[in-house]
């Protein structure tokens, strides 16, 4: 029998933060960056290796196994994602759990459920009340039609939209609303 091969984790935090006032993946809510945050929730949510895709800012992540630069992050979100999925890191993955460094309410819990599904023919998204949100986990065998329909700020939303019948909704805990402007951070009191 051969070894299951892992899940990895993709934190996207390469944006410059146009509407919040600067990029985001620095900005620190309860003493921890948003970035090593995603990082550390992928990390906990049992996602190895876990790859940050960076651009607007380059930092170090020291919860990252890789953190890639994205020169073309300007472009869209599409880019980085297509940036992260092609990460030499990843080569052993089955398949890739993919956030976003502005959601802080997301939970190592959300990252388990979603992950425990899946492989590398799965499509598996979060869902809050409903509604689809991340992360995402996006198997091996959809790596290449993923980065074929990415495109502008549209990451994995269309090639999900082009295969509904292979979608599996997990309902998750929490929340997974984003950071667009500094009055939607997290109280500084608040547990994230």
């Amino acid at each position: 029998m051969s070894p299951i091969a892992p899940i990895a984790g993709i934190v996207l935090a390469a944006g410059g933060g146009r509407r919040f006032g600067g990029p985001k993946a620095v900005v620190a809510v309860g003493g921890e960056r948003l970035v090593d945050r995603a990082a550390r929730v992928l990390r906990e949510g049992g996602c190895a290796p876990v790859v940050v895709v960076l651009g607007a800012v380059d930092t170090d992540v020291p919860a990252a196994d890789a953190v890639v630069l994205n020169a073309r992050w300007a472009e869209g979100m599409a880019t980085s994602l297509v940036a992260g999925l092609a990460e030499p890191a990843l080569a052993g993955a089955a398949a890739a759990v993919v956030v976003l460094a502005d959601q802080p309410w997301l939970s190592p819990a959300a990252v388990r459920a979603v992950a425990a599904r899946g492989g590398a023919s799965a499509l598996v998204t979060a869902t809050y009340d409903g509604e689809r949100g991340h992360p995402v986990l996006l198997g091996r065998d959809h790596w290449a039609g993923v980065a074929a329909l990415a495109g502008g700020e549209v990451g994995a939303r269309a090639y999900l939209a082009a295969h509904p019948e292979q979608v599996v909704e997990v309902p998750c805990e929490g929340s997974a609303r984003d950071v667009d402007t500094p009055g939607d951070l997290p109280d500084p009191g608040s547990s994230t």
